[in-house]
């Protein structure tokens, strides 16, 4: 693997990083998302080495989406989407969305780094939860049946 397609993950995988730590505020505090962008960059050094693109496209892409992200995940929750923790929502949208839109991802690498993102912010075995309604998910995308 190049050095520039191992930045492109560690930028990303900072990316989302932050990525969560938006979508939470936004689901508690209601602020605007550039409000919330504003903060996470100026409380956060290491918010210089996420891919700024990359996060500032998923928040806005997420939150324009969210809708139809929980119709998608609705299905395989064991309870009404709106029960779901607001961080596991979070991770959950995040998921989704990469495993529909951002195609260059692969599917196990899509559900890795929600797993991991679940098991650094989320309750303990949300990491479980999150893992199982992803895979379910990714057996659903078209594009992503043919990958496997």
């Amino acid at each position: 693997m190049s050095v520039s397609k191992r930045k492109l993950i560690a930028s990303r995988k900072s990316a989302r990083f932050f990525l969560i730590q938006a979508l939470y505020e936004w689901q508690i505090a209601q602020s605007s998302l550039n409000e919330i962008s504003a903060n996470l960059a100026a409380d956060n050094e290491k918010f210089a080495q996420a891919n700024s693109e990359y996060f500032h496209e998923l928040l806005q892409n997420i939150v324009q989406k969210r809708s139809e992200l929980d119709n998608t995940i609705a299905p395989f929750l064991d309870r009404d989407v709106t029960q779901v923790d607001p961080i596991e929502h979070a991770i959950l949208w995040l998921g989704t969305y990469e495993l529909q839109y951002q195609l260059d991802i692969p599917y196990k690498s899509v559900i890795n780094e929600a797993v991991e993102l679940a098991k650094q912010f989320g309750a303990e075995g949300s990491h479980r939860y999150v893992n199982g309604i992803l895979d379910k998910i990714a057996k659903t995308v078209p594009l992503r049946n043919g990958e496997k």
